[in-house]
């Protein structure tokens, strides 16, 4: 069977709480499916939630990730300067970035082209696994997928106030326990990762 490769371009930001509910926000820019955010929030409890913006994201997040449950929701990321605001009828959040992070500079030595290679993220991703616990560069996702995270910078996140189902999140936190949405969590300090994500899969 023939495979095929669809790349999303865009950040991610990686935050936990002291509530214990975690999140990943996804801000992509250059993807299959046009520009588009969207969220995945495990509570304390475990409970895995998909926030997509319209059904042909969610379709393509859900079959690539697991959740216990999925809502399709007006969800928006406005990004200015050093603030990311994100607003959803079930999320709101208000991330403050800090610096670039040393893993950060050392991302931006590599030539974007080599860093968002599948080639290079199979190369990197031993190292991934032993230096920030849960991540991974390379894995298998969900129906026969498998992905690459060729991640080209980093930034630390130095606050978070914020909101999920109207339930105060508390102040910022590592992301422990890692997120189990796939076969790799964000890296356990919070941050905003600039990335590209190759997903490839079956050609219908």
């Amino acid at each position: 069977m023939s495979r095929v490769r669809q790349r999303f371009r865009g950040r991610i930001a990686g935050v936990g709480s002291t509530s214990g509910t975690r999140v990943v926000v996804g801000h992509w820019h250059d993807t299959p499916l046009g520009g588009f955010s969207d969220a995945m929030v495990e509570t304390a409890g475990g409970h895995r939630v998909l926030l997509a913006p319209h059904q042909d994201a969610a379709d393509f997040i859900s079959a690539t990730y697991s959740f216990d449950e999925t809502r399709i929701e007006p969800f928006e990321v406005a990004v200015a300067g050093s603030r990311w605001e994100v607003r959803s009828p079930s999320l709101r959040l208000d991330l403050t970035l800090g610096g670039r992070t040393p893993l950060g500079l050392a991302l931006r030595a590599v030539p974007a082209r080599v860093a968002e290679s599948p080639s290079w993220c199979t190369l990197t991703d031993p190292v991934a696994r032993l230096a920030l616990r849960g991540v991974r560069t390379r894995g298998t996702a969900g129906n026969g997928r498998r992905e690459w995270y060729g991640a080209t910078d980093t930034h630390r996140i130095a606050g978070l106030t914020g909101s999920f189902d109207r339930a105060h999140l508390g102040r910022l936190a590592d992301v422990d326990p890692p997120c189990r949405f796939g076969f790799s969590s964000t890296p356990r300090r919070p941050s905003v990762t600039t990335v590209v994500t190759t997903v490839e899969m079956p050609q219908a």
